[in-house]
């Protein structure tokens, strides 16, 4: 009794565990969703404000906003191509990691940005503005520079794969064509039926002309006088009936036996 109740404890604390597991585990799971789509909401926000400065807006606010733009198309378009393409090539780890050293610098310029766009002195901003573009283009080259080597890369080894697999089945074509030829060239022997012609004869019949016939006919034996076995009579049903075994040769091999008659 008291090894039941334990045993019964130990279940209860261990599903009031797991119950805790899996609800700190779905907590985590929603607050990180929830973080994700608040960062992806600012984003969005940050991003369109950018654009109606840039478009709407000209002199020194426009032009930080155009160049803060620039920047975070072109770092977030290569993070999106290097990470997709690491899933399938493990080569790309370098570039990642050459690329976050990358993001490092194009953070700190995008804050630098921010902060110019707030400041009042617009004429030491615009004194500033060659050098903040010349230092974007340089990220900005150097981050196209890592997405489109990782995107010719995908795509060389994408023509590689496709280039042997036309190879493949070229040479699969060819086969399939070579043995259906070879094939149709053959002569197709007719299947044998069962019985063979010439292998059995009925006691009154027989088969005429050996193998001239082919393949003879199985038929039931009729009831009715006169019908010898392995005779039919033409235009009439035939009734299956039971064979006399003294008068069936199912085998060439076998004797014919003559039915039994009375005088």
């Amino acid at each position: 009794m008291e090894a039941a109740i334990l045993i019964l404890a130990l279940l209860f604390v261990a599903f009031v565990a797991l119950g805790v597991y899996v609800s700190v585990k779905v907590i985590g799971a929603a607050k990180r969703g929830v973080e994700r789509t608040v960062t992806q909401a600012r984003r969005t926000v940050e991003e369109t404000t950018l654009r109606a400065k840039s478009y709407g807006q000209g002199g020194v606010v426009g032009e930080l906003a155009q160049l803060r733009l620039s920047l975070r198309t072109s770092m977030r378009a290569t993070q999106d191509a290097l990470h997709a393409g690491a899933a399938e090539d493990a080569s790309l780890s370098e570039s990642i990691g050459l690329f976050q050293r990358l993001s490092a610098h194009g953070h700190e310029l995008d804050d630098e940005l921010k902060r110019l766009e707030r400041e009042p002195d617009r004429a030491t901003v615009a004194s500033l503005l060659p050098g903040l573009r010349e230092r974007t283009e340089r990220i900005t080259r150097s981050a196209e520079s890592l997405r489109w080597a990782a995107r010719d890369r995908a795509r060389k080894f994408a023509d590689d794969d496709l280039d042997a697999l036309s190879t493949q089945i070229d040479v699969e074509a060819g086969a399939l064509r070579h043995w259906s030829g070879a094939e149709s060239a053959e002569p197709q022997a007719p299947a044998a039926s069962w019985p063979e012609a010439g292998g059995t004869g009925g006691a009154g019949g027989g088969v005429d002309g050996g193998g001239d016939r082919g393949v003879a006919e199985q038929t039931w034996p009729e009831a009715g006088a006169g019908v010898g076995p392995g005779q039919t009579v033409a235009g009439q049903p035939q009734a299956i009936t039971a064979p006399d075994p003294r008068q069936q040769t199912p085998y060439p091999w076998q004797k014919t036996a003559r039915p039994e008659t009375t005088n």
